[in-house]
């Protein structure tokens, strides 16, 4: 793999005008948040439904909160009128039938949006958050790396698909002359809502769940994820896509560490594959019934005992300041965290 001079590495000069970051309520978008609060830059944030609970009183009153969503193409355009600099980290993870459509309409025609609205504007740089997910699997002997490329015979996951998908869209406006570049996290832990998305295996470890897993892959902070995307938005770097994983690790290792963290019973029963196959079933009878999402899905349950390896090692090579918290560090912070709020436990 081809390394970029210095020149490219060097930080590129922006205008003192604000940066627009859209799913700002999210995991990643709230870790993004702070650490552009921390450099006083200001942002303009896009929220759907609540302004992230994840800041403090302090930090939001520092931030200007715009309701909407990037399915209104008109708010879009009018917002990068006023910004140099987009992080687009707004998209819908579902396995809930239900929600499908709306998965692919904000992740697929929101993420056009968002690229057809950045080159109007004239942005300077768009930086966008896709998912592993949007990675073909290759042979299975090496780590997934970037350059493998995602195909429908082998991945038949619809959010992987939404994912795939909107980076087409965001190569679409590179080809068109948008100065963009891609992070894709492996599962990220941090500070967050533990009833869903990847923070939901807190929770798990939480209330002592007693199976594991042999299955493992690669995790990576939140706080990496925003620090990765800031150091490439002030970079000269544009057209790449950086693979984010500190490193693999097992199921049954990172609920052992939580629920040691928490004080908790650590899992001890292996589950075996046709348990699982019924708890995934019925838990499709049930979401169905009560329109909620799916705690278990045959997705999950396929992965819960697959082995993957992602290569991280990309940006370090691209962006030598740029290090990964390692993933002991990041359990002992976040599960701290978690400790001092438990009540988001509670369902």
């Amino acid at each position: 793999m081809e390394i970029p001079s210095q020149s490219i590495l060097q930080s590129s000069t922006f205008s003192a005008e604000p940066v627009f970051v859209t799913g700002a309520s999210g995991l990643i978008g709230s870790a993004l948040l702070s650490q552009l609060l921390e450099r006083n830059i200001p942002v303009k944030a896009l929220f759907h439904q609540q302004q992230s609970p994840l800041l403090t009183r302090e930090q939001t009153e520092k931030i200007e909160w715009i309701k909407g969503d990037i399915l209104d193409a008109g708010l879009l355009t009018d917002i990068m009128q006023q910004c140099q600099r987009v992080y687009h980290c707004a998209a819908v993870v579902s396995f809930h039938t239900s929600r499908r459509e709306k998965m692919y309409q904000i992740n697929v025609e929101g993420t056009a949006n968002m690229v057809n609205a950045a080159l109007d504007g004239g942005v300077k740089k768009l930086v966008y958050v896709s998912s592993v997910a949007a990675i073909g699997r290759g042979n299975g002997n090496e780590p997934i790396h970037e350059s493998l490329q995602w195909t429908e015979a082998e991945n038949t996951s619809h959010y992987g698909k939404s994912k795939y998908l909107a980076e087409m869209e965001v190569w679409r406006g590179i080809a068109e002359g948008l100065p963009a570049v891609m992070v894709n996290p492996a599962i990220v832990l941090g500070e967050g809502n533990p009833l869903q998305g990847s923070s939901a295996i807190y929770k798990k470890a939480w209330d002592a769940f007693r199976f594991y897993t042999e299955g493992a892959t690669g995790f990576v902070d939140a706080k990496d994820v925003a620090s990765a995307m800031m150091l490439l938005m002030e970079s000269d770097i544009t057209g790449e896509r950086f693979i984010l994983s500190a490193g693999e690790m097992n199921y049954r290792n990172i609920l052992h560490q939580m629920a040691s963290l928490f004080g908790k019973q650590p899992p001890s029963f292996r589950a075996p594959a046709f348990l699982l196959g019924l708890a995934w079933r019925l838990e499709a009878f049930r979401a169905r019934f009560t329109q909620q999402e799916p705690l278990i899905t045959k997705e999950t349950v396929q992965k819960a005992f697959t082995h993957t390896r992602y290569a991280g090692d990309k940006i370090k090579k691209w962006l030598p300041s740029f290090q990964y918290t390692p993933l002991d560090i990041t359990l002992r912070r976040t599960c701290n965290w978690y400790l001092q709020n438990p009540h988001l436990f509670q369902a």
